[in-house]
C-alpha cells in the first residue's frame, strides 16, 4: 500500500498567522500545559535513578546464572522514553512511558514481573506498584519520587546489549515473539513520527494544542473507543505533512478542515506500509478480513505497521466526527476575527446534551482495590458500547465520556462513568417502539465478573438516568446550572425537535422523544415509570481470586421489594440475577411480555427514558454480597437508591438475539461528513486534489478526502 507525500499547499503564513500562533503559544502557556525547567530536569534525574536500576538488576541475574566475569561486567540493559515524553508534547503530572530492552537471557514473565518487581517494591521512592502482565502490552505501573512510570520490557535476541542500540532498525525484530514486537512499536512509532514530520516544533506546538482540546471536547482515551495521545499524533504529524510550511495557527485549522471532509474509514497513513520478510502481521484488509471491520484506521509508520486506533466504534466516530465540525467552524470564526482560542477549548457540556444516561458505580473496600477494580471494568466499557450498538441494530447510539467521577459523601471507595444515549438520526418511529437492553447489560456485568482478581467488596451498578436525575458531584460547583433555555447542538440544528414522516431529527437533546400508543389491545396494565438499578452478582466467599479459574457470582435477593407504584406488583416482580449474570426468562416469553406491555393504554407523552411497568414488563433486579461489610452494603444501598431507574431504556423493540453477527454494525454508512456545509476557500488558492492512497483494487475508496478539496 501506497500513500502520496504530495502536499495540498506549501503556503507559508502570512502576519496574520504568526499573530495568531502568538495568541496561542500564550493560550497554551496561560493554560499551564507546560511544565517548569525544575520539574523537567526532575525527570531526568528519576529517568537516570530507574536506569541504574535497570542495569544492576540485569548484572545480578546474569551472575546468578553462572556467566563469565567479563559477561558479568558487560552485561547491559537499556532505557528508552516514548509516547508524549518523547515527542516532547508532555505537560505537568504526565506520565513517563519507558521501554527496558535487556538480553535475551533476560525474560519478561519472571525476570520482569518477578525479580524485577520484587526489587521495586523494596525501593522507598516507589509507590503504587501494579503490574498487569496479561495487557495487550504487559506493563509495570508504579510512581517513582512520585512521577508516574508506565515500564515496558523487551528481551531481544542479544547477548550483550549495546549502548547506543538503534531500535529503529529492523534487526532488533530478529527471533522476538509478537509480544516483545508491541513493546517495541511505541519506541519505534515515536522515533518515525519525528523523522517524517517537516518541522519538529510546529509539529509539537500543534499537537499540545489539539491534545488539549481533545479532553476539553472529551475525546481523548484510546480505552473508551475514542483516540489516545498516539492516535492524535499521527493525524496532527499527517496534517503537517500535507501543509508542511504552516505555522501551528494554520497547521490546527487545517487540521479540522481535513479530518471534517475526510472518508472513514479510508485509513490515515504516514508513510507506504512496509511489508518485510520477518512475517509479522500488517494492516491490509485486502488480506484480514478483521481489518475490513476498523471504523477509523489509523496506521502507525514503523514496520509492523497496524492500526492504532482499532477500539474505535461506529458511536464513537461519530462523536468525533460532530466535535471535528464544531472545531473546524470556530476556526474559521477565528480567522475572521469573530472569536479566540478560548473559544475552541470551551468545555463539552456532557451533562446537558442528553437526555438519558448510563451511570456505571464501580465499588470496592479501599483504595487500593478500586485502582485494581476500576482499571479492569474501565477496560471492558468499550464493549458495553459494542454491545449495545448490536443489540439494537445500531439504532441506540452511546455516547461513553472518559471522565471519572466520584461521590465525596460515599464512605466506601467508588467512582463512576456515564454513557449518553440517543436515538440515532432518521431512524423510523413506531408507535411504542423502545429499546430494551437489559439482557445486554446483564451480558456485560457477567463478563465484568469473570475477572480473575476479584474481591469481597468489589462491587458494579449499572443503572439508567434521566438528565435531571443525574448526580451532583459530577458539576465541578457541586450542584447543577441553571438550564440555558435549549442547547443547541454543534450542528447549529434547530432546538426544536421536528418529527417528519415518521422520522426522528434533531439534536441530541431532542433525538429521545416518542408518543406511546393511546389505546391497548390485551388486558395487561398500563406501563409506568420504575427505579431500579443492576448491579452485579454476588461472589462466594469461598472461592479464591487467585485460583486462576473464574469466579462464579452467586444469586441473592434485592436489596429492595417493589418500586412500582402499582399495588399489585408486588407479587408479580420478579429477580432476575442468576449465576451465570442473565436473565431467567426465556427470550421468547421476555418478547411477548415486552410486546403486550407497549401495547397499554396509556396515553401519555414520554421520552425515551419511560420504563414500563405493568403486571408482567418489570424485573427488578438489585443485588448485593451477603460477605460485604456493612459500610459496603449501605454504599451499594446508596447506589440502589440514588442512580434512579433502570438500566431498560424502553421495553417494546424486540432484543437482537444473542452473539447477533457482528458486522450489522460495521455495514452502515459511515459518511456524516456533511463536507458540502464545510468547504472553505483560501484566496491563494484554487482547487487541488487531495491525497491519494492507492490500494492496488481491493475494493476500498482510493481517496480519504474529496476529489477536490477546497483548501
Amino acid at each position: 500500500m501506497t500513500t502520496s507525500n504530495k502536499p495540498i499547499s506549501l503556503a507559508g503564513p502570512v502576519d496574520a498567522d504568526v499573530l495568531r500562533t502568538a495568541e496561542l503559544n500564550k493560550f497554551l502557556v496561560d493554560a499551564g500545559l507546560y511544565e517548569t525547567v525544575e520539574e523537567s530536569a526532575r525527570r531526568e534525574e528519576v529517568l537516570g535513578e530507574l536506569d541504574k536500576i535497570v542495569k544492576d538488576w540485569v548484572k545480578q541475574l546474569t551472575s546468578q546464572r553462572g556467566y563469565t566475569d567479563q559477561m558479568v561486567e558487560e552485561a547491559n540493559a537499556v532505557l528508552f522514553t516514548f509516547g508524549s515524553y518523547r515527542l516532547g508534547v508532555h505537560g505537568p503530572g504526565a506520565d513517563i512511558d519507558t521501554l527496558c530492552v535487556g538480553p535475551s537471557y533476560v525474560n519478561r514473565e519472571e525476570d520482569f514481573f518477578i525479580v524485577l518487581h520484587d526489587i521495586l517494591s523494596q525501593t522507598e521512592e516507589v509507590t503504587h506498584l501494579q503490574p498487569v502482565p496479561d495487557a495487550h502490552v504487559p506493563v509495570m505501573k508504579f510512581k517513582f519520587h512520585g512521577i508516574s512510570i508506565d515500564l515496558l520490557y523487551a528481551s531481544v535476541s542479544l547477548l550483550v546489549v549495546p549502548s547506543d542500540l538503534d531500535i529503529s532498525q529492523e534487526s532488533v525484530l530478529y527471533e522476538i515473539d509478537e509480544a516483545t514486537v508491541r513493546s517495541l512499536t511505541g519506541c519505534r512509532v515515536a522515533d518515525q513520527i519525528l523523522r517524517l514530520v517537516p518541522n519538529i516544533e510546529n509539529f509539537r506546538t500543534t499537537l499540545r494544542c489539539l491534545k488539549h482540546w481533545a479532553k476539553r471536547r472529551g475525546v481523548y482515551s484510546n480505552v473508551t473507543g475514542f483516540l489516545g495521545g498516539v492516535n492524535w499524533a499521527l493525524l496532527v504529524a499527517r496534517v503537517c505533512q500535507l501543509y508542511p510550511n504552516a505555522v501551528p495557527s494554520m497547521l490546527v485549522s487545517r487540521f479540522f478542515r481535513v479530518f471534517t471532509q475526510w472518508h472513514w474509514p479510508t485509513p490515515v497513513m504516514l508513510c507506504a506500509i512496509e511489508e518485510e520478510e520477518l512475517g509479522f502481521p500488517v494492516w491490509d484488509p485486502r488480506k484480514n478480513p478483521r481489518d475490513r471491520t476498523h471504523h477509523m484506521p489509523i496506521i502507525t509508520p514503523a514496520y509492523p505497521c497496524m492500526n492504532s486506533s482499532y477500539n474505535v466504534s461506529t458511536s464513537t466516530l461519530r462523536v468525533m466526527i460532530e466535535q471535528f465540525q464544531f472545531g473546524n467552524k470556530i476556526c474559521q470564526e477565528i480567522e475572521l476575527n469573530k472569536a479566540n482560542w478560548s473559544a475552541l477549548f470551551e468545555p463539552f457540556n456532557f451533562f446537558e446534551a442528553y437526555k438519558n444516561y448510563l451511570q456505571v458505580d464501580i465499588i470496592a473496600e479501599d483504595d487500593a482495590d478500586l485502582r485494581l477494580w476500576k482499571g479492569w471494568v474501565e477496560s471492558r466499557l468499550r464493549q458495553l458500547t459494542l454491545k449495545i450498538e448490536r443489540d439494537t441494530y445500531g439504532k441506540l447510539q452511546c455516547h461513553p465520556y472518559p471522565s471519572e467521577y466520584a461521590d465525596p459523601s460515599r464512605q466506601c471507595a467508588h467512582c463512576a462513568f456515564f454513557m449518553g444515549l440517543s436515538r440515532k438520526e432518521g431512524v423510523k418511529i413506531q408507535e411504542g417502539q423502545a429499546f430494551d437492553i437489559r439482557g445486554t447489560v446483564d451480558e456485560f456485568r457477567h463478563e465484568i465478573n469473570m475477572y480473575m482478581f476479584w474481591k469481597p467488596g468489589m462491587e458494579l451498578a449499572v443503572s439508567h438516568v434521566r438528565r435531571k436525575e443525574i448526580p451532583a458531584y459530577v458539576f465541578p460547583e457541586g450542584y447543577r446550572r441553571p438550564r440555558p433555555q435549549r442547547h443547541v447542538n454543534h450542528h447549529q440544528q434547530s432546538g426544536k425537535n421536528a418529527t417528519e414522516n415518521g422520522t426522528l431529527t434533531g439534536s441530541p437533546d431532542g433525538q429521545l422523544k416518542r408518543k406511546h400508543a393511546s389505546a391497548g389491545v390485551d388486558d395487561t396494565e398500563p406501563c409506568r415509570s420504575v427505579k431500579r438499578a443492576s448491579v452485579s452478582p454476588v461472589h462466594p466467599k469461598t472461592s479464591s481470586p487467585l485460583s486462576g479459574s473464574p469466579v462464579q457470582p452467586k444469586t441473592s435477593s434485592p436489596l429492595s421489594g417493589n418500586v412500582s407504584d402499582d399495588p399489585t406488583s408486588n407479587n408479580q416482580t420478579k429477580d432476575t440475577s442468576n449465576a451465570s449474570g442473565g436473565s431467567q426468562d426465556s427470550p421468547s416469553s421476555g418478547n411477548e411480555e415486552q410486546a403486550k406491555c407497549s401495547s397499554s393504554s396509556q396515553a401519555s407523552e414520554k421520552s425515551l427514558d419511560s420504563i414500563p411497568s405493568g403486571s408482567k414488563c418489570v424485573k427488578v433486579e438489585a443485588a448485593s454480597s451477603g460477605d460485604v461489610t456493612s459500610k459496603q452494603a449501605n454504599c451499594i444501598s446508596h447506589v440502589n437508591d440514588n442512580t434512579a431507574p433502570a438500566v431498560v431504556v424502553s421495553t417494546t423493540l424486540k432484543r437482537v438475539a444473542e452473539k447477533v453477527v457482528l458486522e450489522l454494525v460495521g455495514s452502515e454508512s459511515l459518511g456524516g461528513n456533511n463536507a458540502d456545509l464545510l468547504h472553505i476557500t483560501e484566496n491563494d488558492m484554487g482547487n487541488v486534489l487531495a491525497e491519494k492512497v492507492h490500494f492496488g483494487g481491493n475494493g476500498v475508496s482510493q481517496s480519504g478526502l474529496h476529489e477536490e478539496l477546497e483548501v
